[in-house]
């Protein structure tokens, strides 16, 4: 992480954290606030990334985070329990004191941030990991941020609670329904996934053919930039065929 470096139009800045942000991650973390928003103000602050001097071995975060170092720079990286990498980056100084005692801050702009965690195929940003209030925040929101993009969320409020934004419900019909043997397919939240993809089947597939049908399914998904772009995870389900 080269591109994260010490610059001198923060050479004032007092280690606190931007008002607005810490209104809007507690929102969030009550449930009254969307990650929309809390990303979109983001885009407007300054952030500390952790520098570490030391670190023997990986070590685990209470909050289940893998904790390693990037061994050319010092930084930080989190590893999810999904695998995926993440840059954590924090408010405050005394924010970052709460999580490392030991990290050394680097105050960047946040998209600046986004961009170096892009760079480093690290999918995620984490707000704050150690409280008070933490956001994850997704990957099409990283790219977004990174490109100084408005990011679009894959779901959307609904009268019902919550849906699937009609753009990528649209796309993921585009992609899926040409697939042999695929009656039809719609989008909706998913339950171990951001976006759940249900396909209804001709009846009568063996194991091969159904393999072979999810494999095409998920080739064509993986191609669509509209579904790269937006959607952080997928799950396919199989539904009926009425």
């Amino acid at each position: 992480m080269k591109s994260i470096q010490p610059s001198s139009q923060f050479a004032g800045d007092d280690g606190s954290a931007d008002a607005e942000l810490t209104r809007l991650l507690a929102g969030h973390v009550s449930g009254a606030v969307p990650l929309r928003d809390v990303v979109a103000r983001l885009a407007q602050t300054r952030v500390l990334v952790p520098v570490l001097a030391e670190l023997g071995v990986a070590e685990q975060n209470p909050e289940g985070l893998t904790v390693d170092k990037e061994a050319s720079s010092g930084v930080v990286a989190l590893e999810a329990s999904d695998g995926r990498r993440a840059l954590p980056v924090f408010t405050s100084v005394d924010s970052m004191r709460a999580w490392r005692a030991d990290a050394r801050p680097v105050p960047v702009e946040a998209p600046r941030a986004a961009l170096s965690a892009v760079n480093e195929n690290w999918a995620l940003l984490v707000v704050d990991p150690a409280g008070p209030s933490t956001a994850v925040v997704p990957r099409p929101a990283v790219w977004a941020l990174a490109q100084g993009e408005q990011w679009r969320p894959a779901l959307v409020p609904h009268e019902d609670g919550i849906a699937v934004d009609p753009e990528v419900a649209a796309e993921v019909a585009v992609a899926a329904s040409p697939v042999q043997h695929v009656v039809r397919a719609h989008a909706e939240p998913g339950r171990t996934a951001e976006v759940a993809v249900v396909l209804a089947l001709d009846p009568g597939l063996d194991r091969a053919g159904l393999d072979a049908v999810l494999g095409q399914v998920n080739a064509r998904l993986a191609a669509s930039e509209v579904i790269s772009a937006r959607v952080d995870s997928l799950e396919l389900r199989i539904g009926a065929a009425r």
